[in-house]
């Protein structure tokens, strides 16, 4: 389920208690989830493996959590361990969601999804974007693959997999902890403890009097240093832009998570925050005045053509323990 930022409510990350209505319906979805995870953990519906390890990444909570930075990261660091990954991705917000398709470099993110575009675009690694992830898993390994990721398949059971990883946001966390539509979550808090690792992004800068990720939870923090033109031109340190006035455009699912890293480094921040996975148009972009527009990469792989020579792209990397590596590794080799 993807919702509008705009039509959050104020009480999924406030302190307002839900209306009773929507916890009454949040009961209704609660057995109705209940009822297909049981399913499947008894057999009542099958769960198809491809064979070879799979790693899904996920989050138990509706939004953006890090998970495709965090797939990036594990698609570089299983390489450099000698592994040939493959990526498995429903593809979201694509045209024809039916349709099965290989993602390359240059797949247009309207066809493929704005993540999988994102991921192909700075991995160059098979991708194949498909509703049902095991197929997707199946055609990968028959691409020579020999490890599958998984982006965005938690609550996914069709695909069996050796490794869950659940990424939470450092600073919204779980909200109020209560079911869709009287919170923010997917599933129960519980179901995150069943997770094999859960990762914290805690963003670029935290924020003030953040304590970090906690008991049984590894830190992630997202790095960005570059500013990459969308057109022409060299690429600049993201600090150069210190004491300067600039346009942040944000289409994710906490766009302050990206605001407030550019602050960090000092960087007068005019915000434009859409919604995850926002469409561009040519409109959005009047801002009424010539300022530098940094965006997060995943937007910048929509704007190339509404771009100038103003546009940067601003790439982060995912950057954990190195206790996280060994632990993850290991039990991928053990499975």
């Amino acid at each position: 389920m993807s919702l509008s930022r705009k039509q959050w409510p104020g009480y999924w990350y406030g302190e307002a208690r839900s209306p009773i209505g929507m916890r009454m319906l949040a009961a209704l979805y609660a057995a109705l989830t209940g009822l297909r995870r049981r399913a499947f953990a008894r057999g009542w519906k099958r769960a198809r493996h491809p064979g070879i390890p799979v790693i899904v990444v996920g989050n138990i909570s509706v939004g953006g959590t890090g998970k495709t930075p965090l797939t990036i990261a594990l698609v570089e660091r299983l390489r450099t361990e000698g592994w040939n990954p493959g990526v498995a991705s429903r593809g979201y917000g694509r045209d024809n969601p039916r349709v099965p398709l290989w993602v390359e470099r240059d797949s247009a993110p309207e066809h493929v999804g704005d993540e999988p575009a994102l991921i192909a675009s700075r991995t160059g690694v098979k991708l194949r974007v498909d509703r049902r992830r095991a197929d997707a898993a199946l055609a990968l390994k028959e691409a020579g693959c020999d490890i599958i990721v998984c982006d965005d398949g938690l609550q996914h059971y069709a695909l069996a997999r050796d490794v869950e990883i659940e990424v939470i946001d450092g600073r919204r966390r779980y909200g109020n902890a209560e079911l869709l539509p009287a919170g923010p979550l997917r599933e129960p808090v519980e179901r995150a403890q069943q997770c094999h690792f859960r990762v914290v992004n805690l963003g670029g800068v935290p924020a003030p009097g953040h304590v970090g990720a906690g008991f049984g939870e590894w830190p992630m923090r997202l790095h960005g240093d570059l500013a990459l033109p969308l057109t022409s031109g060299r690429a600049r340190p993201l600090a150069s832009f210190s004491g300067q006035r600039v346009h942040a455009v944000a289409g994710i699912g906490d766009p302050e998570r990206f605001f407030s890293m550019l602050r960090g480094l000092g960087i007068a921040v005019v915000p434009h925050a859409f919604d995850d996975h926002h469409r561009y148009e040519a409109a959005d972009f009047e801002f009424g005045s010539r300022l530098p527009v940094l965006m997060t990469e995943k937007d910048a792989v929509k704007c190339g053509a509404l771009a100038n020579d103003d546009f940067y792209s601003v790439p982060v990397r995912a950057e954990l323990p190195e206790a996280f590596w060994v632990a993850l590794l290991s039990r991928v080799q053990r499975g």
